[in-house]
Parts: C-alpha cells; structure tokens; sequence
C-alpha cells in the first residue's frame, strides 16, 4: 500500500508517466518520504509490466545505491555498489509475471511476480550538483526499443510542492488496494487474503463501491488497523530486535532475509513493522556486508522507557570512531506520519556535517522545542510539542567495531 500511495502521488500529483522518474532532490522535496533520509537525494519510478511489455532500466556507474522490488517489497536485485553491476553501471532487464523467459546478453535479467513494480535510486555523492546530475543519468524504456529507445524516461522534480506518501487512512486506502488488487495477479501468498476481502467489496474483476454495511466496516478497520500497525513498529516484541542488550536502540529493519521469509513462516509482523515506518528493502540494507551498504538503529523511547516527547529536551552522546566506512546520519521523524519532522529547519545531523565534537572525537546532539541554552546550534535538532518523534541513527557502510560489539550508542536521556 505505501508503494501505491507513492505510485498515485507520482501519477495525480507530479505527472509522472509510465516510464517517468520523480527526484526528491531537496530537503522539502523528502518531507513526504516514509522515514526518509534527510541528506542523500532519491528518484523513484513505479512502472505498469502489463502496459509496458519487458523493461530495461540502465543504472549509471558512480556511487549509488537502490534496487528493483516487487509491489511485496520483496527485492528483485540491488543496484549500486551491492548489485551485480558493483557501481560501474549496467543494463537491466525486467521481465513481467507472463513474459516468456529470456537472456539476452549484456542484461542483468529479473522477473517480477506483479505488474507494479519499482525502481528507487540514491546518491551517495556528497556533493549535491554530481549527485542530482547522476540520478539524471538513471533511465528506463521498453526492451523492444533497445536498439534505439524512443520514450526515454523524463526526470521530474517536485517543485515544492505539498504531498504525503503515507498509506491513506478511511476508504481511500481500500479504494487504493483495490486497484492493485485489479492491476497485479494474484500469486499464491494471496489467495487467502484475497477471499477475506471480497465479502467486503474489495474484489478481482470488480469495481470498488461498498455499500453502507461495507463503508462502516472498512472505515473502522482502517482506525484499528493502523493502531495495531504502529503499536507493532513502536512495541517491537520481536526476538533479536534490541540492538545492545538493555538498550533502547532496536533494528529498524528487523528481517531474517530480505524475502521476508523465515525457515516456517512467513515474517508478518516484521515486514508489518518494517513497511509502516519506512519503503524498500534491498541486501545492501541488511547491514550485513562490512564496510558496504547501511544499517539501520531506530530509538522511538529515552533511557527510562519513556516515549520521546516533541515538548522536553533530550539529549544523544555519540562516542568517537563511529564504526562507518562512508558517513552516519542522525534523524528525528513524526510519530503519526513516519516522515521527517517538519518543523522548518532540518531534522538531521550527519559526520559530513559542520558539527560541534568533543576533544576526544565524540559529539553530543540535543533534542527539543527550543535550542538549549550554552550548547552549540549546529548539535540541535528541532522537535514539535505535542508530538511524538523517533530517531533513527544510520550507519553507512558499518565497520568491524559495530559487528563485534565494541562501539555502542547509548540511550537518550532527559536533558535540562
């Protein structure tokens, strides 16, 4: 559903076509990303295989990272430095649910189990005009066109625009389902859902329009549904999901392979947690490969178990030599939305930012409504009374101290 939010907003909002990518390019354009990284840019594109036939994407060599999913979410491969094409560029061939098979050479080739799928794209570039200019290298067209491609994707922007990419809330979200439900086969991990739904109008080969008995029961079930959705993301109970044992930080992203798949069953309350507060999983986001790809450590309570409150102050010790091989980031989201905090200064802090440090290497972030009195600024980050908020500490390209538990980050606590 959340890549169908996106598909829509791409589609309604920006007029993305087909074939077309949208960059978020800026720090505005990112507001409406679920739990989006304030720093590196993105380019997204949602493509139909039943209208399109077979697809080539081509990915241009330099420092990006993303990937190709299904409209699950389930990875069809990583691209960038953790695809087969290890950053130096490379041709993609996407292959629909009922395309026949083929292996053309010199394409990296992949089928998709839906008609929807996506195509996301980060820079990793620090310098913001090489990166822009790199996603504009990205480019997606019909096979059958190899040769000599007459609808290459456009490259839209946002152009401050307001949007949300959240699931929607109330009968929009069904009517959003429903429509995938139409637009994508159904494979087999469906089939039991599916007949769940149909008795209450959402149904293959039908139009979506509930009668009275059916509005009230998928209007209620969309309240409690996300209730239980964000009470499973923020309550984790899964085994293995606190980071450090006695600590508040937990894995964000908490699969046993990027599938969603475990030995017996299905990983429903993980992939559940992990797609309410974020979009995409590829390998490279496993933070399994040392020195490649990232990690993500989310801390939605402070040191005592209380919930992170927008209206107090906090604060977040950062030991020295953060076990990374490129650069970390520190970013605080909205509870409700699961987008960065929008408070009109910038709700991140990296290494490659220009931040007070300690003498000995570490730096103290602060958190709260006003700027704490005697700390540097530029260690600040903004937060809304009256709202809940969460942090996520990213580690891109993790090194051995994080692996053999010899670097730790420590729990935020109260500040005055």
């Amino acid at each position: 559903m959340s890549l169908g939010q996106l598909q829509r907003v791409q589609r309604d909002k920006f007029g993305a076509r087909e074939l077309d990518y949208v960059d978020y390019i800026s720090l505005e354009d990112r507001l409406g990303i679920l739990t989006a990284n304030a720093t590196t840019p993105y380019s997204f594109a949602f493509p139909n295989l039943a209208k399109t036939g077979p697809l080539v994407i081509e990915i241009p060599p330099g420092p990006t990272a993303g990937g190709v999913a299904d409209f699950w979410q389930r990875p069809l491969t990583d691209t960038g430095a953790l695809g087969p094409e290890k950053a130096q560029g490379g041709k993609f061939l996407i292959l629909g649910p009922d395309d026949p098979d083929m292996r053309p050479d010199g394409y990296f080739v992949f089928r998709s189990a839906t008609n929807n799928f996506w195509s996301g794209n980060r820079s990793l570039d620090p310098d913001p005009v090489k990166s822009k200019a790199l996603l504009g290298k990205v480019r997606i067209y019909p096979y059958g066109q190899r040769d000599n491609p007459k609808d290459v994707s456009r490259h839209l922007g946002v152009e401050g625009r307001k949007w949300a990419g959240q699931q929607p809330s109330g009968l929009a979200y069904w009517a959003v389902l429903s429509r995938l439900v139409n637009e994508d086969p159904a494979i087999e991990r469906d089939r039991i859902t599916l007949a769940t739904l149909a008795p209450l109008g959402v149904e293959k080969g039908k139009t979506f329009a509930p009668d009275e008995r059916q509005r009230k029961i998928l209007e209620e079930a969309s309240i409690v549904g996300e209730l239980m959705a964000r009470a499973n993301s923020y309550s984790k109970r899964f085994d293995g999901a606190v980071v450090w044992p006695g600590s508040r930080w937990e894995f964000a992203l908490h699969l046993k392979n990027v599938n969603q798949e475990a030995p017996n069953a299905t990983q429903l309350d993980e992939r559940a947690s992990w797609f309410y507060e974020a979009i995409g999983v590829v390998e490279a986001m496993m933070g399994r490969t040392v020195g490649a790809g990232q990690l993500y450590l989310a801390a939605s309570k402070g040191a005592n178990g209380e919930r992170l409150d927008g209206g107090k102050s906090y604060a977040l010790h950062v030991p020295k030599d953060a076990p990374v091989a490129q650069f970390w980031a520190l970013t605080v989201y909205d509870n409700e939305t699961r987008c960065l905090i929008d408070t009109g200064t910038a709700p991140e802090r990296t290494s490659r930012d220009a931040i007070a440090k300690n003498p000995d290497g570490s730096v103290d972030f602060f958190f709260g409504p006003a700027a704490p009195a005697g700390k540097p600024r530029e260690n600040w980050i903004k937060t809304l009374p009256n709202a809940g908020w969460f942090a996520y500490f990213r580690l891109y390209g993790p090194t051995e101290t994080y692996f053999d538990g010899t670097w730790r980050l420590p729990d935020i606590v109260p500040s005055t």
